[in-house]
Order: C-alpha cells, then sequence, then structure tokens
C-alpha cells in the first residue's frame, strides 16, 4: 500500500473514532455532506426541491455604483439593483449564476398617451413644441424590484437580478434615451457580480455588500425596451456577461422614430418621438427631475442636430443611439428574437444585428416567429442556452444552426398535434410550456420553429418584377421591364387606411399590381427591394410600399401575416441621393426639397419577411403616399407619379422565378 492511501486510511479511522465518541452515526455525517445544487437533465436546467421554497429565499436590495455621472451632482450614478437567490447561498456556501433583467419600466411610466406630437401637419413642417407629459409619481421605497423570472429560475438554481436603467424609480442619473449611460449601467451590474463593481446597502451609504454567492456568470433576458438593454450591456464586452437573450429589441433610435429619412412612428405610438419616451420613463427623483429635463428633453433632445421632426434626416443624435456601431465589442452568445409582425420595433432590428455579426464571426443566432410585438423563443430553448452558457453544460447549442423560424402554415397542425400528446402524456411535474406571455404584446402562435443555416433561407432568390397596367384598379407585376414610358400618379388621402386601398377594386389613391392567383404556395425569405422613378407634386411628401396577398383581408393585420398584409415599408423622396446605393440608406447625404413634377430614381428596402403565401392567392406591391397608422398627415392633394419604365421590385423568392412559374403567379 501507498503511503498516502494509508495516511488517509488512517485518518479515516481516527474520524470515525471521534464520531463515535459525540454519538454521530455515518448516516449523520452523509447527511451533513449532501448539499443542494443545480440539476441537469437532457440539457436543461430542472426544478430543484430544496430551491422550490420561496420563503427561504434571500431578497436583497442595493445600489451599484457607475463611472458616470449624469445628473451633475459631481458623484457617479447609482443603479437600484435587488437581488433574489436560494437559501442555500448562505447556508451551504452555494455559488450560484444569474438571470438578469433591467428595465426603465419597473417604476411605471407617464400613464396615458395625452401628449404625444401632433400628426396633423404638413411633410417637412416644423411642428410647434408638444406638451410634456405629467409627471411620474415617485416611489420611495421599493425594495421588491419586480418578480419577473424569480419562480422561473429560482427554482432550477439560478438567482435573478433586476436593475432599474438610470433616471427611473430609485437609480439615479438622468434619462438618455440610448445613450451610452444605458449600456454603462447594466454594465456595471455585471461588474458587481464578478466584484469589479462596489454595491452599497443604501443610496448614499457607504457600507458595502459583496455577490460572494455568485459565480460571475450572467444571462440578460427581456423584451421590448427590456430587450435593447442586454444587447447595451453586450456591446461594452463586459467579462462575465455570457449570454444575452434580446426579444424584439430597439437597436436604432432612428430606426425605431425614422425610416430612410422619413419620419415614421412605432406601430401604436403615432406622434411618438424620443422626448416623449424620455418622459414616458422619467419617474427618478424628484430632486433631479429639473436637472435632467433642462440638461436632456429640452436641451440636448431638442437642439439643432438632434432630432429633427422637420427633415427626418439622420445626424450624430442618432449615431450615437445606433447598437449596430458597438456590435463589434460583444463578447456574449447572442440569441436574437422578432416577429416578422411587429410593427412597434420593427423586424429589421434584429435582422441588422444578426446580419453585422454573423458577417463578423460572432457568435449569433436569431429566432423568428409570425406574431407582433414580443414572444420568447421556446421555454425550452431559452433553457438549454442558459444551462450551457451559464453552467458550462454540453447541450450542444453553440453547435445549431443559427436560424429559427416559425412558419405560420403549420400553425395549427402543430399546436394541434402538440396539445394531443400533452394530453396522452398528463400534466408533467416540470413544464415550461405554458408561461404568461412577456409584456409589450401577444404571443405568437406555439409552434416548433424551423432551423434554417441562414436568413434569407437557402435558395432564396432574388426575382426582379416589373408593373404594368393601371394600378389604380389592379395592374399585373411580371419579369418582363416595361419599356415604354408610363407614367401613373396617385393622390395622397391620409383618410384612406392602407387596409381600405389594398381591398378596393379601384382607387386613385394608390397603385396596386399584382401576380397571377397562385395554384401553389410560394415561399418569400429576405428583404424586399423598392426601386421607383418618381415626381411629387409638392416640395415634400410620405411614401409608402405595402407588400400584401390578394384578396386583402384586412381582419388581423396588426398581429398575424397569414392573410393581408405581408410586410411593408417607407421612404422619403426627399432623401433619393441617399437611397440609391443597393437599397442602403446613406446618412452622410442630407435631403433636399423636390422640384415639383421632376422625376427623381430612388431604391430602398421595405422590411424583412419570412412568409409561405397559400394557393389561391396573389401577390401584390401597393405604392401609396401616407400611411395613417406610421406617418405624417398632411392635408389631402399631394399628387406622387410614379414612371413604370424605370421602376421595378425585387422579392426575395426561395426557388426564384421557377417557382413563381411553377406557382402560376407568372408565365
Amino acid at each position: 500500500m501507498h503511503y498516502r492511501a494509508r495516511h488517509t486510511s488512517f485518518r479515516a479511522i481516527i474520524a470515525v473514532a471521534c464520531i463515535a465518541l459525540l454519538g454521530i452515526t455515518p448516516t449523520h455525517v452523509a447527511k451533513a455532506q449532501e448539499k443542494t445544487v443545480p440539476v441537469f437533465k437532457d440539457g436543461m436546467a430542472q426544478i430543484v426541491p430544496g430551491f422550490q421554497d420561496s420563503t427561504a429565499w434571500i431578497h436583497q436590495e442595493l445600489w451599484v455604483e457607475t463611472g458616470f455621472d449624469t445628473d451633475g451632482d459631481g458623484k457617479p450614478d447609482r443603479m437600484h439593483v435587488d437581488v433574489t437567490r436560494q437559501r442555500q447561498t448562505e447556508t451551504e456556501g452555494l455559488k450560484v449564476s444569474v438571470v438578469y433583467e433591467s428595465s426603465p419600466y419597473f417604476s411605471g411610466t407617464s400613464g396615458p398617451r395625452a401628449n404625444l406630437w401632433d400628426v396633423k401637419q404638413e411633410v417637412g413642417a416644423t411642428p410647434p413644441q408638444r406638451v410634456h407629459q405629467p409627471e411620474i409619481p415617485f416611489k420611495a421605497v421599493n425594495p421588491r424590484i419586480s418578480s419577473d423570472l424569480i419562480n422561473e429560475w429560482v427554482p432550477r438554481g439560478f438567482a435573478v437580478v433586476h436593475s432599474e436603467a438610470p433616471g427611473t424609480g430609485l437609480s439615479q442619473g438622468c434619462p438618455t434615451v440610448g445613450d451610452t449611460p444605458e449600456r454603462m449601467a447594466p454594465k456595471a451590474v455585471v461588474d458587481w457580480l464578478n466584484g469589479r463593481a462596489k454595491g452599497f446597502t443604501t443610496e448614499t451609504g457607504n457600507e458595502q455588500v459583496y455577490a460572494t454567492w455568485s459565480t460571475g456568470k450572467v444571462g440578460m433576458i427581456g423584451t421590448s425596451y427590456n430587450g435593447t438593454l442586454p444587447l447595451a450591456a453586450a456591446t461594452t464586452g463586459v467579462k462575465g456577461l455570457e449570454v444575452v437573450i434580446p426579444v424584439s429589441p430597439n437597436t436604432s433610435y432612428y430606426h425605431y422614430y425614422r425610416t430612410n429619412g422619413l419620419v415614421r412612428h412605432p406601430g401604436g405610438w403615432l406622434g411618438e418621438d424620443v422626448d416623449f419616451l424620455y418622459d414616458f420613463i422619467h419617474s427618478g427623483d424628484p430632486a433631479t427631475r429639473a436637472y435632467c429635463n433642462a440638461t436632456y428633453r429640452d436641451g440636448l433632445f431638442a437642439q439643432a442636430g438632434a432630432r429633427d421632426r422637420a427633415t427626418g434626416d439622420f445626424d450624430e443624435f442618432w449615431n450615437k443611439r445606433d447598437l449596430l456601431n458597438f456590435v463589434g465589442g460583444i463578447k456574449a452568445a447572442v440569441l436574437l428574437a422578432h416577429g416578422f409582425n411587429d410593427w412597434n420595433v420593427v423586424p429589421e432590428h434584429s435582422i441588422r444585428i444578426y446580419n453585422k455579426m454573423k458577417a463578423d464571426g460572432q457568435p449569433v443566432s436569431i429566432y423568428l416567429h409570425q406574431g407582433g410585438h414580443g414572444g420568447n423563443p421556446p421555454a425550452d430553448m431559452v433553457n438549454e442556452w442558459f444551462s450551457h452558457y451559464l453552467y458550462g453544460v454540453d447541450n450542444g447549442v453553440e453547435k445549431a444552426p443559427p436560424v429559427w423560424i416559425v412558419h405560420e402554415e403549420a400553425a395549427q397542425a402543430a399546436e394541434a398535434k402538440a396539445i394531443e400528446a400533452r394530453i396522452a402524456a398528463g400534466p408533467p411535474a416540470d413544464s415550461m410550456a405554458a408561461r404568461r406571455p412577456r409584456r409589450g404584446g401577444p404571443r405568437p402562435p406555439r409552434t416548433l420553429p424551423t432551423p434554417y443555416a441562414s436568413f434569407p433561407v437557402p435558395g432564396s432568390t432574388p426575382v426582379v418584377m416589373y408593373a404594368r397596367g393601371d394600378g389604380n384598379s389592379v395592374g399585373t407585376l411580371t419579369t418582363s421591364p416595361q419599356k415604354t414610358q408610363i407614367k401613373q400618379t396617385l393622390v395622397d388621402d391620409v383618410s384612406f387606411s392602407g387596409s381600405a386601398l389594398a381591398t378596393a377594386e379601384q382607387s386613385p389613391h394608390r397603385l396596386l399590381f399584382a401576380t397571377g392567383v397562385l395554384t401553389d404556395t410560394v415561399h418569400l425569405s429576405g428583404t424586399s427591394r423598392i426601386t421607383l422613378r418618381l415626381a411629387s407634386s409638392k416640395p415634400a411628401a410620405n411614401l409608402t410600399v405595402w407588400l400584401v396577398q390578394l384578396p386583402f383581408d384586412s381582419t388581423d393585420i396588426a398581429v398575424s401575416a397569414q392573410e393581408g398584409l405581408i410586410t411593408r415599408g417607407w421612404a422619403d423622396p426627399q432623401n433619393y441621393r441617399s437611397l440609391t446605393h443597393g437599397g442602403n440608406y446613406d446618412s452622410e447625404i442630407p435631403g433636399e426639397k423636390l422640384v415639383p413634377g421632376k422625376f427623381y430614381n430612388m431604391t430602398f428596402d421595405i422590411e424583412p419577411d419570412d412568409e409561405i403565401i397559400p394557393a389561391g392567392k396573389r401577390i401584390g406591391v401597393m405604392i401609396m403616399s401616407s400611411d395613417r397608422e406610421f406617418t405624417l398627415w398632411p392635408k389631402p392633394g399631394t399628387e406622387l407619379t410614379v414612371d413604370l419604365s424605370g421602376s421595378s421590385f425585387t422579392l426575395p423568392i426561395v426557388g426564384g422565378v421557377e417557382a413563381l412559374k411553377s406557382a402560376g403567379a407568372i408565365k
């Protein structure tokens, strides 16, 4: 026998003798040595009975010191944070990883949308100043910031952390709405969880609190603004932030409030702009509100070169609030999630980040569904990502296909099959299948997504189509160019909605062109590109393009593209020089007033989509001016004239021209 073995055996004999003298049996020793730890099965974190007793959970409130001072008091702003963790992190020395959500909404918002910008104005005009929103009542005590995520993740062996964004709730500072402090505030919290930043037991005191229970590995998740902040934090490259799951994130405030040089509002928030959003979230300390208002809302945001509602042009104000500029710093794995029919935060927000990260070789995946605003990836997928990146579980997520798309044609069949299976199996002991919807919109159909190697999906090919015939009724789309110059005119009238114009058999207020009736399904996947040779009767005008299915069904266009609206986009003809380089908006070229009657060439992209268009439908392109759900509302009468010989529509069709011919769309 080796010395080390003999020595160990001797020590064991002595230990057993001592235990016997104390009246402690070996069974007692085994139980004392058993510790409650996270459990993983099939690559996912499971509910652990020892973590389930919510009355034993430890709740902490603290303030984390940042490296910025937005409220002008000469001291670093501190962020209000809460922690919920298992009692074993205190009694058994257990170290756990963290699921973290940050938000400007936790302490409430400014209530009814009563003081938005008045959209009833001419395009290109400077609007009168709006009335500010009423102030948000201040919550002087708020030890439990949020209950989000706690019941889902604490029983599975994760601590849950929340923080309030700068200038909201009990976090110090001012809301800067997309500027650098919003990136750095959650970074500071991740730093505290890794022992690199200071946390204090009170807002102004000096008693420190430490995250000795943390493994240092953090994952962030959230929807809408709460989805923007995880991506913003990731751009800092902060060590310890291992994975982020941004759901419907606003990745650019320009892309949120403008499109291709045009003033364009988020769906459901007609008249909103960045200063309104400031009012909407500014729930921080009343003692600093006057300073914050003067410095940001009425100062920086209102200065020349900031949010310009007269031209809609891009400038340095917007550039600072675009996360695409900072994605090179991301070290965390990213799983983006977005709905193709999200007209609040339009789908290009996530697609542009995915494309950039993919091109740069960074770890990124994307889950795309047919719903509206919000919609987490499947619960099992989220669990697998957190289990792998926060606990090192070898479940293969890093090798999985990067793109997951829910297709609407399989929704009913998949849901029915899933319900049958659940009934047959009985209620599971540990089900994550029926969680409540995230705030911000309806949950998409609960169908399994299809994996792909890319978006657009493999086989998607740009097909250039041309307009012929009378667009005031319904002209045709063909792959043969229009060689003869043919000019067609529409008259703007915002009193007609887009759905009403798409439904009408004839209208002077739009131009509509469509394929033949489909005899088979057609799969559209990617971004459609619009090229127009256009003249306006006025120096400025709205321009809107819808891609539609005919006959048009407008019953549910805000939520589902099953029928009716496929996708849409907007552009400012004044920015024609910015819209001639492959459909990409060139922010360096400002708009200019149009010469009435003069034709201009412009090319721009509309919102990306993936949709299977059923047999019996026609694919249509509709051109109109004002879009009453999104644009300004000028007085009726502006005429837009389109030269069909200089115009085309490039659609991303899986299978290309042959797929359209096979389905009877074209001859």
